[in-house]
């Protein structure tokens, strides 16, 4: 399972999680799917302390990241970025699964998966 976080997004993430109370090197972010949203499916980001058992856990330059095995294949070859401008900030969210997705970038649909996140045909 690849994911990817570009280099803004992980700066961004890593600062916020280094300046949370407690800080170990073992923290890191929990990027999931959730069920929800406007298309079906949502993106869920949260700072984690460590990894569970059944996690697959990648390394993007100096952050951990978490994905449960649920999530995982929806979330095979995602990018995510930090925008920042005028108009939106916030992470920006480039998933290959995604066969369609709401205008706030937020929400997505994947082909014929089901709620529970499984793996699509």
């Amino acid at each position: 399972m690849t994911v990817t976080l570009t280099e803004v997004a992980e700066l961004r993430l890593r600062t916020f999680i280094r300046g949370t109370p407690n800080y170990t090197p073992d923290r890191g972010v929990r990027l999931a799917v959730k069920d929800g949203g406007c298309n079906g499916y949502e993106y869920d980001i949260k700072v984690s302390d460590h990894p569970r058992p059944e996690d697959e856990v990648t390394q993007s330059g100096n952050l951990k990241v978490f994905v449960d095995p649920q999530s995982a294949p929806l979330l095979d070859g995602v990018v995510v970025d930090y925008i920042d401008s005028l108009l939106e900030s916030g992470f920006k969210f480039t998933n290959p699964n995604a066969t369609d997705t709401c205008g706030c970038g937020k929400s997505f649909q994947a082909g014929d998966c089901g709620p529970a996140g499984v793996p699509c045909s």
